[in-house]
């Protein structure tokens, strides 16, 4: 059995009221904090993007401090990051420089100056870690070299065990205006690869600012609340984004039969 959290939208950074930064900090320590205090271990915690708010050195540097944990951290890039400084900072990459492998159990893209994609061997399942971000864009995109990547490490990877993909951006509408018109297009391309792949058992996402669950190339997608802030529906009126409801995270459980169970967790600020 496989157990994940996962969580995005730190947006390490992020002024609010003057604070210089240091709300958003908070709410990610205090998250990691709740994970690294539980009685039991984890087999991974993934950031599903908008690690930064800027993308800036000192924001990744931020990033390395405070999404530390005792369990394996796996993150990818969001709109907000900046491919530069997140290798540079996050990778130990100089620009231009060919990734080597990052661990025993990952493996790096094919292209240093492309997206960031990123393989993770747990015990028990695959973790793909793609990058759907489109330089100085807000939507996304899974390009043609994140496809290939994808296909390849799928059809090569251990075909015995089932393989989870994550990415930032939602592939499909989730009812959200603030969100809808920002998310990942292109999806056609993606479901085409993951109807040849059975091992894929469920997509995990960000960018939303929700906990959120709905279904993908008959697949489940599963959206992880944003640590920063909370996107609300419509009908809950406002101005579509709240800072005032407490950070969430997802937990995933992967059993042995491939089924996947989420629950949701608030993690208190006070």
């Amino acid at each position: 059995m496989l157990t994940i959290a996962h969580l995005s939208d730190t947006h390490l950074g992020q002024v609010h009221g003057g604070d210089g930064g240091k709300r958003a900090r908070r709410r990610a320590e205090l998250v990691m904090a709740y994970l690294d205090a539980l009685p039991g271990p984890l087999d991974g915690v993934l950031v599903t993007g908008d690690l930064t708010d800027h993308g800036l050195p000192g924001e990744y540097r931020q990033v390395a401090e405070a999404l530390t944990s005792r369990h394996p951290v796996l993150v990818c890039p969001g709109n907000h990051d900046s491919r530069g400084p997140y290798r540079e900072v996050l990778l130990g990459e100089a620009a231009g420089e060919r990734p080597a492998e990052v661990s025993a159990v990952s493996r790096a893209e094919p292209s240093a100056e492309g997206p960031i994609n990123r393989l993770h061997q747990l015990p028990g399942a695959d973790v793909l870690m793609l990058d759907s971000s489109i330089p100085g864009r807000d939507d996304g995109l899974l390009d043609a070299e994140t496809l290939d990547w994808l296909d390849t490490r799928l059809a090569a990877g251990r075909a015995e065990l089932p393989a989870l993909v994550a990415f930032h951006h939602p592939p499909v509408e989730l009812h959200l205006p603030m969100v809808d018109g920002i998310r990942q297009f292109g999806e056609a391309d993606l479901a085409a690869v993951l109807r040849r792949h059975p091992r894929v058992a469920a997509l995990l996402c960000g960018h939303s600012h929700t906990a959120a669950a709905t279904t993908f190339a008959g697949l489940p997608l599963l959206v992880a609340p944003g640590v920063v802030s909370t996107v609300t529906l419509p009908c809950e009126g406002g101005s579509g984004i709240s800072f005032d409801q407490p950070p969430m995270l997802a937990f995933h459980v992967l059993d042995g039969d491939g089924r996947l169970t989420t629950h949701y967790r608030v993690v208190p600020v006070d």
